[in-house]
């Protein structure tokens, strides 16, 4: 006799399945970096000490949203084929990690405007949306889900993938729905020594592993080093090969200084 049992599937794993399947079909070019943090932990250890606390992640999202201001076509949405659309703020979708009927579900939630934001008001928004009660019905973070929304989860996979389909080609709504930067961290939730790829339907997605300790040649000596592997994942159909590079090249010497601490 076979031993098994049956788990339901949380509802919220049906839009992760269609963003799944939607970004498959995006252009994404993968970019696997390691970037030296010690000097930013060590900033954010002595900013700890003082009456405002904040977080690594935090600060981390603020960094990245500081250097796509200055890179903006990385984060434009394809409009057609000709055009992209490039909004001013930076609006970054991350992964919050919640409990539901006794199960860790990945729901997401939007950091607007990081761009403009303390690292103090983006570290208590997370911390806030992680003490947030979640229940089935739930589709998004800040707010309950509307009728509509809640026969999302009911709809043939073929008309639910349209929806998204239908978002994409809809720079605006996209943007105001999902935001334009996708952030993912899995060393929120445990220490993985090596890269993950993510996927995402926005134009640029960052996926986050743990920290490690490892040597790092430092003014011509070796050092035991805090090093933080990340993988970057840039839409080819709005930035180019030569942009991307200067983008990531001013994206790790913003982090590798603590900028913004």
């Amino acid at each position: 006799m076979i031993d098994y049992k049956i788990q339901k599937f949380p509802r919220t794993r049906i839009a992760t399945l269609d963003v799944s399947a939607i970004g498959l079909q995006k252009h994404h070019i993968v970019a696997m970096i390691e970037i030296d943090v010690s000097e930013a932990r060590q900033k954010i250890k002595k900013y700890k000490n003082k009456i405002h606390k904040i977080s690594f992640t935090a600060w981390l999202i603020k960094a990245i949203s500081h250097t796509i201001k200055d890179h903006e076509q990385a984060a434009a949405y394809l409009k057609g084929k000709h055009s992209l659309f490039i909004f001013n703020d930076i609006n970054i979708s991350m992964i919050v990690e919640k409990d539901l009927d006794g199960q860790k579900v990945p729901v997401p939630l939007i950091i607007e405007k990081a761009n403009e934001r303390s690292i103090e008001s983006i570290t208590r928004q997370i911390n806030e949306a992680k003490a947030t009660p979640l229940t089935d019905d739930d589709i998004v973070l800040q707010r309950k889900s509307n009728k509509l929304e809640r026969s999302y989860y009911f709809l043939p996979g073929f008309v639910r993938r349209l929806f998204w389909k239908y978002l994409l080609r809809h720079p605006p709504l996209a943007y105001k729905t999902m935001g334009n930067v996708a952030f993912t961290s899995i060393g929120m939730m445990g220490k993985v020594n090596g890269w993950f790829i993510p996927m995402s339907v926005l134009p640029i997605c960052f996926g986050v592993s743990a920290i490690t300790k490892k040597p790092v040649v430092v003014n011509d000596r070796i050092e035991v080093r805090e090093v933080l592997k990340m993988t970057v994942l840039l839409d080819h159909d709005v930035i180019d090969g030569a942009p991307m590079t200067r983008f990531l090249s001013n994206l790790s010497e913003n982090i590798e200084k603590g900028i913004g601490l």
